[in-house]
C-alpha cells in the first residue's frame, strides 16, 4: 500500500509560526547510484511535506494525490483550480503580446478583401497543428490557402527564398510563418520585394535585430512581457485567433461562419505535448481541453493517426508524445514533410486513412534509420566520454546519417548519458552539416547555438533552452563543439550533480488499484514541468522478464505479499536498465515507475512504466 505521508505538526501553511525548516530530500531505499547512475531521492523534503498535509487536510484529498500536489510547487490556496483548470479563467487577453494587434489587423484585411494566404511551417508536430489551425480558421471564411512545409533536406529549417518566390508566383499576398520565422531577414526582405506581407506567429527565442515584416508576434522575442513564453507556436496561433475571431464579430457577411475555437483544441493539445514546452498554466488547460476534444474523435485525421497506432483506449497525455506525434514527425523525417499538416486539416475520413498509412510506413522506415544511427552514435559518444569523462556536451556526427533523425539520435544520447547532446547528418555538397541539440533542464542550449553563430562557428542555428538546431562547417565541428562546451560547463555541471531520480512514494503492486491512478489522475495532464509521479516498488521479485516489441523489456513483479503488477521499460534492452531487469528473474529488485492502465479484452488492469532499477543492498 502506499506510504503515509510525512506528517509535520504545524497550524498553517505560509511561513506559520512553527513550520518546519526546509531540508535536504532523503534517500529512498539507500539508492545511493542505480543502474542507471543516479540516486533516489524523495521528490518532498520537510516543507514541502507539510504543505501536502495541509493541502490534504483543508480539501478533504488523498494523503497521495495532496503529495503529488505539494510536489509539483502547487500551494494550499491553489489546489482546487489547479485540479480543475477553467481556460476561460487562465486565457490571457491575446493584446498583452507584442505585435498582435497588427498580425490582426492584416488577417482581418485578408479576410475583408479574400487575399490568397501562403502559410509557411515548421517540419514538426507544432509547425503541422499550427499550420492546419490557420488554413482551417481561413478555410472557413472563404479564402484560399496554400500550406508551405520545407523539405528537410533540400530547404532546410525555415523560410527560403525559394519557397517564397514560388508562393508569391501562386498568388499570395500574405504570407503567415507558424513557429519559425523570427529571425528570417533576407527571406523576408525578398517577400517585401515581391510585395507579399508576412505575418509572424512563433515562439522560439529571438535575437535582438528582428526582421521587417508586417507584425512579429513572439512571446520570446526580447521586448514581449506578456510573460507567455512558454507557449509553443500552436498557442500563439490559437491566441491570434481568438483575437481575430473578436475582431471580426461583427461582421454581418461572416454571421454564423466563424469556426468555433473551441473545437481546434485538439491540436493546440498535440502540439503543446509534442513540442515539450512547461505544462504549466495555459498550456495546462490547453491539454486537459484539447483532450476531451481528441476522445470525441471528431477530426478526421486524428481519428486515423490513432487507429494507424493501434491506440483502442481514451487518448492520453503520454500518447500524444510517444504514438501520435512521431507519425506526424515521421513525414517531415523520411518522407513527405506537408502530409502531417495536410492529414490534420482534411474533413474526409477516407482520405485520412490513407495519410495516416503512409506516415505509418513512413515512421516504421524511421524506426530502422534510426536505430542504425543511434547504434554508430552511441559508440562515438562513449568513446568521447571514455577519453573525457566529464564532457559536458556531447557532439556525434555521421557522414551518412538521415538529416531526418538526428534530432531524435540527440534525444537518445541525452537520455542515455544525460547531458546535452548534438547529432549532425551528411554533409551538404558545400560541406555542411546539419545538426540538432537537445539539453538538460538548466542548460540553455538554444542560447548557446544562438552565440556560436554570432560568435561566426555556426552558419545558422537557434532554438530554445531545451532543443536546437545548427548548421556547420564539417571541419568546424570540433570547434563549434568546444565553444558551445565552454558555454555549456557550469549549468551542466549543476545540473549533473543535482541528477537524482525524484520518488513521490512507496508503492506495492497490491497498492496499485485503479483508484489511485483515477486520483492521481487529477493532477495531470504529465509532462514537461509537470512531472508524471515516480512510485518506488520496494524489493519485489521478477517473476518474469522478456523483450518484446522494439527493445522494450517486460517484466511482472511481485510483491511479498503475493500481489504482482504487471511493467514495462521501453527501448532499453540493449542498456544498462533493461539489462538489469531481465538478468534479475528470479530475485528481488527495487523498481521505479509510473502508472498507466491498460485496456485489453474488456478488462482494465494497471501497470507499471519502468524508469529505473537498483539492486536492494542485501540482493
Amino acid at each position: 500500500m502506499l506510504d503515509s505521508a510525512a506528517r509535520i505538526e504545524g497550524r498553517d501553511v505560509g511561513d506559520p509560526p512553527g513550520a518546519p525548516e526546509a531540508d535536504a530530500p532523503r534517500a529512498v531505499l539507500d539508492v545511493a547510484r542505480s543502474v542507471t547512475g543516479r540516486p533516489w531521492r524523495e521528490r518532498l523534503d520537510a516543507r514541502t511535506s507539510f504543505v501536502a498535509t495541509a493541502i490534504a487536510q483543508a480539501h478533504g484529498l488523498p494523503d497521495a494525490l495532496a503529495r503529488v500536489l505539494a510536489g509539483r510547487g502547487v500551494a494550499l490556496e491553489e489546489a482546487p483550480g489547479y485540479l480543475a483548470p477553467k481556460l476561460r479563467d487562465l486565457m490571457p487577453d491575446p493584446s498583452t503580446l507584442v505585435d498582435m494587434d497588427a498580425a490582426v489587423a492584416r488577417l482581418a484585411r485578408a479576410v475583408e478583401r479574400r487575399e490568397r494566404v501562403a502559410i509557411f511551417g515548421d517540419y514538426d508536430v507544432d509547425g503541422a497543428c499550427a499550420a492546419a489551425l490557420v488554413a482551417r480558421f481561413l478555410g472557413a471564411l472563404g479564402l484560399a490557402t496554400e500550406i508551405h512545409i520545407p523539405d528537410r533536406i533540400t530547404e532546410g529549417y525555415g523560410p527560403n527564398v525559394g519557397a517564397i518566390r514560388a508562393l508569391a508566383e501562386a498568388g499570395a499576398s500574405l504570407l503567415v510563418t507558424v513557429d519559425c520565422g523570427t529571425a528570417s531577414h533576407e527571406p523576408f526582405a525578398e517577400a517585401a520585394r515581391l510585395g507579399m506581407d508576412v505575418v509572424v506567429l512563433d515562439h522560439h527565442q529571438a535575437p535582438e535585430a528582428l526582421p521587417a515584416v508586417a507584425a512579429l508576434v513572439n512571446p520570446n522575442r526580447q521586448d514581449d512581457l506578456s510573460g507567455l513564453g512558454h507557449l509553443c507556436a500552436a498557442g500563439v496561433v490559437f491566441l491570434a485567433l481568438v483575437a481575430l475571431a473578436r475582431r471580426l464579430r461583427g461582421e454581418p457577411s461572416l454571421a454564423g461562419r466563424l469556426p468555433d475555437l473551441m473545437g481546434e483544441l485538439d491540436l493546440v493539445a498535440l502540439a503543446t505535448i509534442a513540442d515539450v514546452v512547461p505544462l504549466v498554466g495555459l498550456n495546462r488547460a490547453f491539454v486537459r481541453q484539447g483532450l476531451a476534444v481528441m476522445r470525441g474523435r471528431g477530426r478526421p485525421g486524428l481519428a486515423a493517426l490513432l487507429d494507424a497506432a493501434g491506440l483502442t483506449a481514451a487518448p492520453e497525455a503520454w500518447h500524444l508524445g510517444y504514438l501520435v506525434g512521431p507519425r506526424i514527425n515521421a513525414g517531415g523525417r523520411v518522407g513527405d514533410a506537408s502530409l502531417g499538416a495536410r492529414l490534420l486539416g482534411t474533413t474526409d475520413p477516407l482520405e485520412a486513412a490513407r495519410m495516416a498509412e503512409a506516415l505509418d510506413r513512413n515512421n516504421r522506415e524511421r524506426q530502422v534509420i534510426e536505430a542504425a544511427a543511434l547504434e554508430e552514435a552511441v559508440s562515438q559518444a562513449e568513446r568521447s566520454l571514455g577519453a573525457a569523462p566529464d564532457a559536458p556536451v556531447l557532439v556525434v556526427a555521421g557522414a551518412d546519417w538521415h538529416p531526418g533523425i538526428v534530432g531524435l539520435v540527440a534525444a537518445r544520447l541525452k537520455e542515455r548519458f544525460r547531458r546535452p547532446a548534438f547529432a549532425f547528418g551528411a554533409p551538404s555538397p558545400e560541406g555542411l552539416a546539419t545538426g540538432s541539440g537537445r539539453s538538460v533542464p538548466g542548460a540553455d542550449i538554444g542560447r548557446a547555438v544562438r552565440a556560436a553563430v554570432e560568435a561566426g562557428l555556426a552558419a545558422k542555428g537557434g532554438g530554445h533552452a531545451m532543443a536546437a538546431g545548427a548548421t556547420v562547417a564539417v571541419d568546424g565541428l570540433a570547434r563549434f563543439g568546444a565553444f558551445v562546451a565552454e558555454r555549456l560547463a557550469d549549468p551542466v555541471a549543476a545540473a549533473m550533480a543535482q541528477d537524482a531520480l525524484a520518488i513521490d512514494a512507496r508503492l506495492t503492486a497490491g497498492g496499485a488499484t485503479p483508484d489511485l491512478l483515477a486520483s492521481l489522475e487529477r493532477a495531470g495532464p504529465f509532462g514537461a514541468g509537470c512531472p508524471e509521479p515516480v512510485f518506488a516498488f520496494a524489493a519485489h521479485r521478477v517473476t518474469r522478464a522478456l523483450v518484446v516489441g522494439s527493445g522494450h523489456v517486460k517484466v511482472t513483479l511481485s510483491a511479498g505479499d503475493g500481489r504482482t503488477i504487471d511493467a514495462i521499460a521501453f527501448r532499453c534492452a540493449e542498456e544498462p536498465l533493461g539489462r538489469a531487469l531481465l538478468e534479475a528473474q528470479g530475485r528481488p529488485l527495487h523498481v521505479a515507475g509510473s502508472l498507466t492502465r491498460n485496456a485489453w479484452g474488456g478488462r482494465t488492469r494497471i501497470e507499471a512504466r519502468v524508469v529505473d532499477a537498483a539492486v536492494p543492498a542485501s540482493g
